[in-house]
């Protein structure tokens, strides 16, 4: 049977304290705000907060109950303690604390003094782990000898803290590319390539998905036109025996292997050489197309249109804008070639400003959907002055598809 404590009352600082507390001692659980008072002008009915963890950090989830929708915070635990008894002081006048030792149920007085009760506790911590509850393809824990060679976690896999928004970078493209392999040949060889590798984490990373945890037989090419950078890659390749991986010195617009490639990857090749890559990822008829484009300039001194003034008299705008049309005509222009095109977001925009990612899966479009996409097409060249983008001058097939 339940006991409720004899009434004690509260000065008005005193719910602030009752909060610290509860957070302090590591026994808050839950809260929640209601009955507005009548002096009250805020749009929302009630408030409630659980506990979070956000990047390796307890914080405190405020959600705000509105009639037809809600919004969240996210607060250290002292501010969230001062912000609850500020609410409590002049917004509301009931508060229910939920900790792990007992339940206080806190009403106002008229003279601004609190009533409380104190029962037996009700709920019991579950703190909601917003990062830790995801499953990484390459789990936390676990050894993953490339995230070790390079630094990203230890030997006994622990990621290292500054290492933290690659590991999730890396994980998060996995998925991307795990939604495709689906549509990956499996009676063969995987050839694939990635164009302007870099330091070549994820080509590492893809090496690991398609071998590791899918199995394939691959022949995997990291491409760039740095000569320090892949005779770094190619050693750590060769130390962790990475079988059908090799990198190259040399330019998207110039590498002329003639073998069908069956999965073609660029991420953050510089303006142009992203369209370069399309265009050579088409004309091999890549059953699978991946590219985050970067440095969109093309696009940003061509824009004549008068009646888009507004979207291009400021420079920053400008540019944002001609990067969005940029990659909207290619999605287009992937779909006129036969492949089925998806924007999504790469990472989080806390890590870059280029999080967009074209992911196309080559597959045959009906007669009706061409037509539609070349107006559309079409469209987008009037609208934005554009005569003829880079990419229809480096792929025939698709400047005979849209020609008048």
């Amino acid at each position: 049977m339940t006991h409720s404590s004899p009434d004690v009352n509260l000065s008005p600082a005193l719910p602030t304290e009752l909060f610290s507390q509860a957070l302090a001692d590591e026994v808050f659980v839950q809260c929640t705000l209601s009955k507005r008072r009548s002096a009250s002008d805020v749009e929302y009915r009630k408030v409630t907060a659980r506990l979070v963890a956000i990047k390796e950090q307890t914080a405190v989830q405020l959600t705000y109950h509105f009639q037809k929708k809600e919004t969240h915070e996210n607060l250290s635990e002292p501010e969230a303690a001062a912000r609850l008894g500020d609410l409590l002081q002049t917004e509301f006048e009931h508060g229910h604390l939920f900790t792990a030792n007992c339940d206080y149920v806190v009403r106002a007085r008229a003279d601004g003094s609190y009533k409380v009760k104190r029962h037996a506790p009700t709920k019991q911590p579950s703190v909601q782990l917003h990062d830790r509850e995801k499953q990484y393809l390459i789990p936390e824990g676990t050894a993953c000898p490339f995230l070790v060679e390079i630094g990203v976690m230890t030997a006994d896999g622990a990621v290292r803290a500054a290492k933290r928004k690659k590991f999730r970078q890396i994980n998060r493209y996995l998925e991307i590319v795990n939604d495709i392999v689906e549509h990956l040949p499996r009676d063969r060889r995987l050839r694939v390539i990635d164009f302007g590798c870099g330091k070549s984490y994820l080509t590492f990373a893809l090496h690991h998905l398609l071998t590791v945890i899918h199995d394939f037989d691959v022949e995997i090419t990291g491409l760039d036109r740095e000569p320090s950078v892949i005779a770094t890659c190619q050693r750590v390749a060769e130390k962790l025996h990475c079988r059908g991986l090799r990198f190259e010195t040399g330019n998207i617009d110039r590498f002329a292997d003639e073998e069908k490639v069956d999965l073609s990857v660029s991420l953050h090749a510089c303006d142009t050489a992203t369209d370069d890559a399309i265009a050579q990822s088409v004309r091999w008829k890549a059953e699978v197309i991946l590219a985050v484009p970067c440095c969109q300039h093309e696009f940003a001194t061509s824009i004549q249109n008068q009646e888009l003034r507004a979207l291009t008299a400021h420079g920053i705008l400008k540019e944002r804008f001609a990067a969005v049309a940029t990659d909207a005509f290619r999605a287009t222009a992937l779909g006129i070639c036969d492949y089925a095109t998806s924007v999504v977001e790469f990472i989080d925009m806390e890590h870059t400003a280029k999080n967009v990612l074209l992911r196309a899966v080559k597959q045959p479009v009906n007669q009706a959907r061409r037509t539609a996409l070349i107006a559309e097409y079409r469209t987008l060249k009037q609208l934005l002055s554009i005569e003829r983008p880079h990419l229809e001058r480096v792929l025939p097939e698709l400047a005979e598809r849209v020609a008048e």
